[in-house]
């Protein structure tokens, strides 16, 4: 058994996000981006479910049942991007 710490994957950035914002089974993930002219932020979405083996799984793809989920994340870290931003202000 290694005992290496393990990289994120390729596609993944190297620092976690700095909130997360769940409803149901659709994850809002809020990154924060340091950049010259600030702080911003950005947001993925992603939505588990099991298959017919019972495992977990990952998608970025959304069936009209998850559209509601979907849209209450996104108000919520819309929320939360502000009360961060609001924090950053102080």
């Amino acid at each position: 058994m290694s005992t290496r710490p393990k990289s994120p994957p390729a596609n993944e950035p190297a620092n976690p996000p700095v909130a997360k914002v769940r409803i149901g089974l659709v994850t809002a993930s809020i990154w924060e981006r340091p950049t010259e002219k600030g702080r911003f932020h950005t947001v993925s979405f992603e939505r588990r479910y099991r298959d017919k083996e019972g495992n977990w799984n990952t998608a970025h793809t959304f069936d009209a049942a998850d559209l509601l989920a979907l849209a209450k994340s996104a108000d919520v870290a819309h929320s939360k991007i502000l009360e961060l931003q609001s924090s950053q202000d102080d």
